[in-house]
């Protein structure tokens, strides 16, 4: 594709690195940007300038966070008895966005994938045994809300086994089926996704 501008080619190619987005929409976007005010591209680049700098990580749970502990981990109204497993920030959106679970989370960072290079090591797994193991934890229920994938029930069944050997009594169980095989959580209607929660099983790695 030939370009009118060496500037525009650079903007369109960091652009395109976006997923999902090719070089034709990178190039419109590009292009509506540069008929816009100046002041709406300044917005553009401060707010993203804004969220690599200051967005942190929650030093409990893992999950993005304005402040070092976010404002789930915070709620006094959470049922902190409840922790919920999760794979990223975009599956604590979506079962948020149900109100049907009041219990607090924990964000693994992605699942055990040995085709992507990614193992137990790089996930945040030890911290979570840390919590459940803690002296004053109050956690009774690990519930695992992790995409119904053979990646998300590899991590499953590696976690519950982690979960054993500690010899902690807490229960273990997982977000019911009703969630297609093979689907990804944040992409799950919220209904479904609510009452998958509400009906969830206990887990049995047998």
């Amino acid at each position: 594709m030939e370009y009118p501008s060496r500037l525009i080619e650079d903007a369109v190619n960091e652009v395109s690195k976006l997923p999902g987005i090719g070089k034709k929409t990178a190039l419109r976007l590009v292009l509506h940007l540069l008929k816009e005010e100046a002041t709406s591209t300044k917005n553009l680049s401060h707010s993203l300038n804004q969220m690599r700098e200051k967005v942190k990580y929650c030093t409990i749970c893992n999950n993005i966070s304005d402040d070092e502990v976010c404002r789930i981990c915070n709620g006094f109204k959470r049922d902190k008895s409840l922790l919920c497993v999760v794979e990223d920030t975009r599956d604590v959106m979506a079962i948020e966005n149900t109100s049907q679970f009041s219990g607090i989370y924990h964000v693994l960072g992605g699942v055990i994938s040995p085709v992507e290079g990614i193992g137990p090591d790089q996930l945040t797994i030890i911290k979570l045994l840390d919590r459940i193991t803690a002296e004053d934890s109050i956690i009774e229920e690990v519930i695992f809300a992790l995409s119904p994938t053979m990646e998300g029930d590899t991590t499953i069944f590696y976690i519950t086994k982690k979960i054993e050997k500690i010899k902690v009594k807490v229960k273990v169980s997982s977000i019911a089926r009703g969630v297609p095989i093979g689907g990804e959580l944040e992409y799950i209607d919220e209904i479904t996704l609510g009452r998958s929660i509400l009906s969830r099983t206990v887990y049995n790695h047998s």
